[in-house]
């Protein structure tokens, strides 16, 4: 969309609050934004000086915007965030976190059982969390386990089936996991009441559960119950620890998020404490994509907005290192000097910072990790095969046929260690007639350093063949009619001794069956059979191999199947009498049959 052409709708676009989206011409959508005054936002793009390289291509593939006008900035704000999270414009900030979060689900179900669960389901259920790591998630349900009876069966609790007295009670009955809800054992009353102490623990309030069990112990006692009171003491002791483990804040300073933004290498990172009760129950750090012009503030807030939904935040207060434009008033801003709040966002942005460096040190693990690691393994190759220098480049050529028939060859390539399918080559023979697996061997080879000699093509420094001595004097015998003996190096791969030969040499090199030049060799071997099985299978399923039943006159396509299905191959087939075969297609036909394959020879 042109100025010329936006100056035609200027005056139609609304001066209330809202968000606009700007569609091209397939219909894509490609921007979503909030404005205050629709007009004044939207012409901005279109009548102001633009420096930003991203803004231009963007106002560049504008072909028509659309707009929802809302009662007030605060509604534009959220719907705009609501938009960017659905339909993920490509120009809009993008959170890279597209991970599925765990929740913990309290069933909706007559003694409801808690487990975990990556599925929201509507069914009535109540779900805590998301929570940032399966592995906290575990932690917690083995925790609740360990401190409050909870069923972990799947029965169907009715009243009416605990009437009928339908269930027995389990193992972790008599183990002191579960109390028995199956057999009445336990009230559902006084089961709701350990779900209500498990919602606490969840959300970090463990002074009430600890309360609880302190008043259940003392009652025991006064009935010299000390057994049991002592198992609950264990108990308390069990929640006093874990609460020591966890990350405490402040016990005064309640529920609360805390948000820092940290920018490197035009990135930004923002880092997510969740505390509730004085206590620190979730942590999150996420990239953001930054598209336009986005101010720190405008991607906070953006932030902000996603990862409150994300986790289902009720927190009113936010601490943040700077003021973001928040419309919801309800929602206490906070920018701390000092403190305890202060102490915290330090600490956010502490962590933002780790994440940074964790991500440039992985990053450079993992590079210099699979380099250092496949130059070692290709100079250990150079050493154990004696090859004058590393081989960065290696060929290795394999010959395949259907049946006994249909002779086709594969080349792969492998550069710096690893699989370079670009340089991939099959060759459907074309010179050799009937079964030579030498002269096929030859022709492939010979194409294709004919093809590299033409095109000034990089030479491999290695050549594997698989196969013995006649395969690789046939590939030699290639490359000397090229004129290029010695340009490479040329070694066969045997079958099954798995043994290497180089040409001119009498004796093979036998390498240890557990070596890790030889496991490499034999990842390459077992590369050229995939892709040379591969390009058989892609040549029959397109109907290139006709049956060589089917060219025996009389013999259609039903009956060659029968046949090959009946004696497995045309070579079983030649080595039957007419009676054996005329149990398929009549006395007549077998003699025939038998008769013209005997005269293609064989197979």
């Amino acid at each position: 969309m042109t100025n010329s052409e936006f100056q035609n709708i200027a005056k139609t676009i609304p001066r209330n609050p809202g968000i606009y989206k700007y569609y091209n011409e397939a219909n894509e959508l490609l921007y979503v934004g909030k404005a205050k005054d629709l007009r004044k936002r939207v012409s901005s793009y279109f009548f102001k000086n633009l420096t930003n390289y991203k803004t231009h291509e963007l106002v560049s593939r504008i072909h028509h915007i659309e707009f929802t006008i809302v009662n007030s900035e605060q509604d534009a704000f959220f719907l705009e965030n609501s938009l960017i999270k659905n339909f993920q414009p490509r120009f809009n900030i993008n959170l890279k976190d597209d991970k599925s979060y765990p929740y913990l689900v309290i069933k909706n179900e007559p003694f409801p059982r808690i487990f975990l669960t990556r599925k929201h389901i509507e069914d009535g259920s109540e779900y805590l969390g998301p929570y940032t790591s399966v592995h906290r998630v575990r932690e917690l349900l083995g925790f609740i386990r360990q401190t409050i009876p909870i069923r972990t069966c799947a029965l169907n609790l009715t009243p009416k089936n605990i009437e009928r007295r339908k269930f027995k009670v389990c193992l972790e009955y008599h183990l002191g996991n579960c109390k028995g809800p199956c057999e009445a054992l336990q009230s559902e009353a006084d089961y709701k009441e350990g779900i209500q102490q498990i919602k606490n623990l969840l959300k970090g309030n463990l002074n009430p559960v600890i309360n609880h069990f302190k008043n259940e112990m003392k009652g025991l006692a006064e009935k010299m119950e000390f057994e049991k009171a002592e198992l609950i003491k264990k108990k308390i002791d069990f929640l006093k620890n874990y609460q020591s483990r966890s990350v405490v804040a402040n016990p005064r300073l309640s529920e609360m998020d805390i948000f820092s933004i940290v920018k490197h290498e035009e990135k930004s990172y923002i880092n997510y404490l969740m505390v509730q009760n004085g206590t620190i129950v979730q942590t999150k750090t996420i990239l953001t994509e930054n598209f336009l012009d986005e101010t720190e503030e405008e991607i906070l807030a953006f932030a902000v907005a996603q990862l409150r939904s994300t986790f289902n935040s009720k927190a009113k207060e936010i601490i943040v290192p700077f003021t973001i434009n928040y419309p919801e008033n309800e929602i206490l801003i906070t920018v701390p000097k000092g403190g305890d709040k202060k102490k915290l966002l330090e600490l956010s942005e502490k962590n933002a910072q780790y994440f940074i460096d964790e991500l440039k040190n992985k990053q450079r693990l993992k590079l210099d990790k699979k380099n250092i690691d496949k130059l070692d393994l290709l100079k250990q190759v150079q050493q154990d095969l004696r090859l004058s220098e590393i081989p960065f480049h290696i060929e290795c050529f394999d010959n395949s046929n259907f049946q006994g028939s249909y002779p086709v060859s594969a080349m792969v390539c492998f550069k710096n260690g690893v699989p370079s399918k670009k340089d991939y080559r099959h060759f459907n023979v074309k010179t050799v007639e009937g079964i030579n697996d030498f002269a096929t061997m030859k022709e492939a080879v010979y194409r294709r350093y004919k093809r590299v000699i033409e095109e000034s093509l990089p030479w491999p420094d290695l050549v594997i063949i698989d196969g013995g001595k006649g395969q690789l004097s046939a590939a030699a015998e290639a490359l000397h009619e090229l004129n290029v003996t010695g340009k490479t190096t040329l070694a066969g791969l045997a079958k099954n001794i798995e043994e290497i030969f180089f040409t001119g040499d009498r004796e093979s090199l036998k390498l240890p069956y557990d070596s890790e030049s030889l496991k490499f060799i034999r990842s390459i071997r077992d590369e050229v059979h995939r892709f040379g099985i591969t390009h058989h299978r892609k040549r029959r399923a397109k109907g290139v191999f006709k049956n060589e039943l089917e060219e025996v006159k009389g013999i259609g396509k039903e009956t060659a199947n029968r046949l090959l299905k009946e004696f497995k191959s045309v070579k079983n087939i030649r080595e039957k009498d007419v009676s054996e075969i005329s149990k398929i297609n009549g006395k007549t036909k077998a003699a025939i049959l038998l008769n013209e394959l005997k005269k293609m020879g064989p197979g």
